[in-house]
């Protein structure tokens, strides 16, 4: 691709190479100056569900409320 085209369209340019996820080589007088190229994203592991499991800490009553009945405007009469 021409410079002065990808000049006029960069934006579109980008978005295409993010979504096709294949590179586009820009030229200057028909000599390459530089490379259009997608991110490269980390490969995600295989076990990636469930990895925080047993990470976590249970601390005192998780079952009983906060506060007593007797604070809870809404169930008073």
């Amino acid at each position: 691709m021409a410079i002065s085209k990808f000049k006029a369209k960069w934006l579109a340019v980008l978005e295409r190479v993010g979504r096709t996820k294949k590179p586009i080589l820009i030229t200057r007088f028909g000599k390459p100056v530089a490379e259009i190229v997608p991110p490269s994203v980390p490969p995600r592991p295989d076990d990636w569900i469930g990895s925080l499991q047993s990470t976590g800490k249970m601390v005192g009553d998780i079952v009983s409320p906060v506060a007593e009945e007797e604070d809870w405007e809404v169930l008073q009469n």
